[in-house]
């Protein structure tokens, strides 16, 4: 007895139209007479499941996303200090400092998730270490906080600290901050980053000499759409319109000097005139689309829409593998990339009205999760391979699946 693939068949077999009609005729009259059995092929059925199940096997549940959190919260938050440790073997360092904010989001989605006193707690707990460790956010302290994406990544997250606990603390930072970044700070002497001649934000001051010009320096992605982002969360918290226009601006200026409209790739830094450099990041990505999406929400303006679907499409189609798997570096930080991708993409799935995206993360979650460390529940940024019970995993690499786990909708049957 043979054993076809309808869809080998398809594929294989059939050349014409004539072709094609006579195969299906003998297909028929072979299995009415039970000399062939048609039966659908498991893998084409993986390639066409809107979930993204992995080898028929069932997507990744509500206890799922509890058990892989709870897993990067064990292994990876110091139970004193309360500060995500670098990797699952750092006795003393802890992670980048703004990679701490990310991880403080993650906190806040699991509230969002669960309502849980538990959660909550964490928010505090997660706010209270960093306070301590990094100078209680003294952001005139320009050994701690110095690079300006390192303050505005905290002044994103305490501003929906505020939105989700009404801790106004929180606000009075987030705004200070905010500030600080914009104008610069007097003990410093830096300037600020907002560049009031020829616009955008630039991404760091002159450590030796903070008074110097910064004419000709670095306008990265990674400073002037997270400012987009934090002057919308402000403005949405507060509804001083300054940040409305200060929001507009930067926009503006960043879709003019790094984004492709044909294309959605947002390049990665443009230094004075010169061309941008060219060099794609999904976290870029995901600001872009955050930035975007805050602003057509607000104004309704389509243009806005569009440009935060073009750069989703463009790490979709452009950035991912052939399957659609998430894109990674080799970079110890960039691992932390994903998750800030998450944060954003979310908000274009369900503020901009783009479901179509959803099986496409929930893909990338049931990859990751089933190739975690069954061990310890941790998963690496290479969603592809199997994290071994032995090495060392970093807060960085450990967060993308959690992250994309605690906004996605759990994907079981």
């Amino acid at each position: 007895m043979w054993l076809f693939c309808a869809d080998d068949v398809y594929l294989k077999f059939l050349y014409t139209k004539t072709e094609a009609f006579v195969s299906i005729f003998k297909l028929v009259i072979l299995t009415f007479l039970g000399l062939v059995t048609v039966t659908p092929n498991p893998s084409c059925i993986t390639d066409r499941n809107a979930g993204g199940h992995e080898g028929g096997q069932a997507g990744y549940t509500e206890a799922d996303v509890l058990q892989a959190y709870e897993a990067f919260n064990k292994h990876l938050l110091h139970p004193r200090r309360k500060l995500y440790m670098r990797d699952t073997e750092a006795d003393t360092d802890v992670g980048a400092i703004w990679t701490q904010a990310i991880y403080w989001d993650m906190a806040m989605n699991a509230y969002k998730r669960t309502g849980s006193a538990q959660h909550k707690q964490l928010i505090t707990d997660i706010f209270e270490g960093n306070y301590a460790h990094y100078d209680r956010f003294n952001w005139d302290n320009g050994k701690v906080w110095f690079i300006y994406d390192d303050i505005m990544w905290w002044v994103i997250s305490l501003a929906r600290g505020y939105e989700l606990t009404g801790n106004a603390d929180y606000l009075k930072l987030s705004e200070t901050g905010f500030e600080r970044v914009w104008s610069g700070s007097p003990v410093v002497k830096d300037g600020g980053s907002y560049d009031p001649v020829e616009g955008g934000m630039y991404w760091q001051w002159n450590q030796k000499n903070p008074p110097a010009s910064k004419k000709g320096d670095g306008k990265m992605a990674c400073i002037n759409y997270p400012t987009v982002i934090a002057a919308m969360t402000l403005y949405n918290n507060t509804q001083n319109t300054q940040y409305l226009d200060r929001a507009k601006e930067i926009y503006d200026w960043a879709s003019s000097n790094l984004f492709n409209k044909q294309t959605g790739a947002v390049a990665d830094s443009k230094h004075g005139s010169g061309e941008p450099h060219w060099k794609m990041h999904v976290y870029n990505q995901g600001t872009c689309i955050g930035a975007a999406v805050l602003l057509y929400k607000e104004t309704g303006e389509e243009r806005y829409l569009r440009d935060a679907v073009r750069a989703a499409d463009y790490v979709k189609d452009q950035m991912c593998d052939q399957e659609g798997i998430l894109p990674f570096r080799p970079g110890e930080e960039q691992g932390v990339y994903t998750a800030i991708f998450a944060q954003y993409i979310i908000r274009l799935i369900e503020d901009g009205n783009k479901p179509e995206y959803l099986p496409w993360l929930q893909k990338n979650i049931n990859r990751g999760w089933q190739n975690r460390d069954r061990d310890r529940g941790l998963t690496s940024k290479n969603y592809n391979r199997k994290v071994s019970a032995s090495e060392a995993v970093s807060c960085y690499d450990a967060s993308g699946i959690p992250a994309l786990m605690l906004v996605c909708p759990a994907d079981a049957n």
